[in-house]
């Protein structure tokens, strides 16, 4: 019986050390073309392609219609000759007769972007060639051979929405943000080709890195804040206001660079009926902006970098009339602070990142849209999510159309983490309760489920697409760094962070670079917590002298977190990670110090969806 059971436990051993992640076809052909491999790097055969755009861009804040042209250099990296060029109609959302899964007020319905003119390499096309099929409009193109560019000119209007706000649209009169406003070529990758999944409203965006050069003309006494830097300020801003923003550059302090007295004045631009503001931004996977002609505008810099001592500015750009804003700048700065050197450790990449008072909750590359929200921990875990969202999707081109929760998840932790540094001794609870609700059933399926495949919106707690982006792989997320230890966590993280910076990962070359970069096999986890249905459940099994036994009810492996509570009335705080649970055990005994008599147990933590709390308390009776 002794040797047979020795041959078991190793045996056990053997088949954890062993354990392969399930792998679909299209990723498996990936790995068998070398552009992926199985310890995390880029295989020798990689490639993504890229563009430039150059964008001019005229919006009117009165009849909300914006009208532009934009030239693009797309180059063909791929090993695959193209025969057509497909592009996202963002905006064509609100086009009527789309499927979305927001509503959209019958005001709003629009005829969707015109497309007026489209040139191809020189050679003007009948704009009716391209073909619009929701929001997608596919371009036919001569071969489009491996290694070649092609040059596109396009001319575009569309009229912005003032209602339905589904992440743009017109804020109040004469406020405005203004997202996905131009045809954009979509992402063509390594694994499914072109990125075909119509914008219903719900699930994400997904998009190569590209230089962006754009003009943005709006009328006289309009400021116009936007992804990369501003490159003639002083053709547009008065000069008060361009050495406001330059002190912001250089200064830990807080500038009011326009503020309510250069509001009334209407003097905070140049003296024009319109300006033309020009920015640039390098290899970015999007492009943003926002217009107001009554909001403030306070801004700060901090060193990011202590090796070279690089800044970054944060602004908070809103309505004086919102109080609510009033500490956004403070929150701001101190999200791109504990970003740059406690979570996730990583200098800000960026050179400005700008909090935009609008009506939605969302994020662009140095841009945030986001609402008004009443008390500190609300306002500071909005800001501080969406902020974290500058490193996952955009610094690590995530494909959040079908991967969702590869950057969700880690804004998600984010805030869990960001928010008790700024707000000591407060909590964010935000999704843990709508996972405890509906853990281990129906809806609640694998983490790896395509975005694409999941119902329900964001905002909707209780559903799978709102607990599979969230507090799923966020747990997932945190319960490895406690596992790991922050020194080789953020080793392993690091590895990830610079392996994929500039490229597109998919969730296999996660696993695989945190593997690899914390020496560790943690497929075990990996399998369990984000391929598996299941749900996590704890109970205490036995308590006994000097010893505590705590039972895995469920399948999926959660921290152990036991206060033992002795006759002499103090008591004993245990924490265990969640490798007590690698080898595929059921119970663990903890033991405690001492040989006082226990009188009570209690079991659990905040972040952790135990679903049944029923057996988590042990009472001496």
């Amino acid at each position: 019986m002794r040797v047979f059971f020795v041959l078991l436990v190793c045996s056990s051993l053997q088949a954890s050390a062993q354990i392969n992640l399930p792998v679909a076809r299209n990723i498996e052909a990936a790995f068998n073309k070398n552009t992926r491999s199985h310890n995390g790097q880029p295989g020798k055969n990689y490639w993504q392609n890229t563009a430039t755009y150059n964008l001019s861009i005229n919006f009117n804040p009165t009849t909300r219609l914006l009208s532009g042209k934009v030239d693009i250099d797309y180059s063909n990296q791929s090993p695959d000759t193209l025969n057509k060029i497909v592009f996202k109609l963002y905006t064509d959302l609100y086009k009527a007769g789309v499927t979305r899964s927001w509503p959209v007020e019958p005001a709003d319905l629009t005829r969707g972007m015109s497309i007026t003119k489209i040139v191809v390499d020189g050679e003007q096309q009948d704009a009716g060639a391209a073909l619009i099929q929701g929001t997608n409009m596919t371009v036919p193109v001569k071969l489009l051979l491996p290694g070649q560019n092609i040059h596109f000119t396009i001319e575009y209007a569309y009229t912005l929405n003032k209602g339905s706000h589904i992440r743009t649209g017109e804020v109040a009169e004469g406020a405005y943000f203004i997202a996905y406003s131009f045809p954009r070529i979509t992402v063509y990758d390594d694994i499914d080709g072109w990125n075909m999944p119509d914008y219903l409203g719900t699930y994400e965006f997904y998009n190569d890195f590209c230089d962006f050069n754009v003009d943005i003309t709006v009328p006289g006494n309009y400021g116009v804040w936007a992804t990369g830097d501003l490159k003639n300020c002083s053709e547009v801003y008065a000069s008060a206001i361009c050495e406001r923003l330059q002190a912001a550059e250089t200064k830990d302090d807080v500038i009011t660079v326009i503020d309510e007295n250069d509001l009334a004045k209407k003097s905070f631009t140049v003296n024009k009926s319109v300006n033309t503001f020009r920015f640039e931004a390098k290899n970015v996977t999007d492009f943003a902006f926002a217009v107001s002609n009554h909001y403030i505008w306070k801004a700060a810099s901090l060193v990011v970098d202590s090796t070279t001592q690089r800044r970054t500015r944060v602004d908070a750009v809103y309505a004086p009339a919102h109080k609510d804003y009033d500490d956004v700048i403070n929150e701001a700065r101190k999200t791109v602070e504990y970003m740059s050197y406690r979570f996730p450790k990583w200098p800000y990449p960026y050179n400005h990142e700008t909090v935009f008072d609008g009506l939605d909750k969302m994020e662009y590359p140095m841009m945030v849209n986001d609402v008004p929200v009443a008390g500190a921990v609300g306002s500071f875990s909005l800001t501080s999510h969406e902020i974290f969202h500058t490193m996952f999707p955009f610094y690590m081109g995530i494909n959040e159309t079908k991967y969702g929760w590869m950057d969700e998840g880690w804004a998600t932790l984010g805030e869990w983490l960001l928010t008790p540094m700024y707000l000591p001794n407060e909590i964010d609870s935000f999704a843990m309760a709508a996972y405890q609700n509906v853990a281990g059933k129906e809806i609640d399926l694998p983490i790896m489920t395509p975005t694409t495949q999941l119902q329900g919106m964001y905002y909707e707690s209780e559903t799978s697409f709102s607990i599979n982006s969230y507090p799923k792989p966020a747990l997932g997320y945190l319960y490895v760094k406690d596992m790991l230890g922050d020194e080789l966590f953020f080793k392993a993280l690091h590895h990830y962070i610079k392996t994929w910076n500039g490229r597109h990962p998919v969730p296999y070359d996660f696993f695989n670079c945190m593997n690899e970069g914390s020496g560790k096999n943690l497929n075990w986890f990996w399998k369990t917590w984000f391929f598996d249905m299941g749900y996590p459940d704890l109970a205490i099994a036995s308590v006994k002298p000097k010893r505590v036994t705590i039972a895995s009810k469920g399948n999926k492996p959660a921290p152990v977190d036991i206060t033992v509570y002795f006759a002499d009335n103090t008591t004993e705080k245990i924490h265990r990670s969640i490798a007590v649970w690698e080898k595929g055990n059921k119970t663990v005994a903890i033991p405690v110090s001492g040989s006082k008599k226990i009188i009570k147990v209690a079991l659990g933590s905040f972040y952790n969806a135990d679903v049944d709390k029923s057996n988590n308390v042990w009472i001496n009776e």
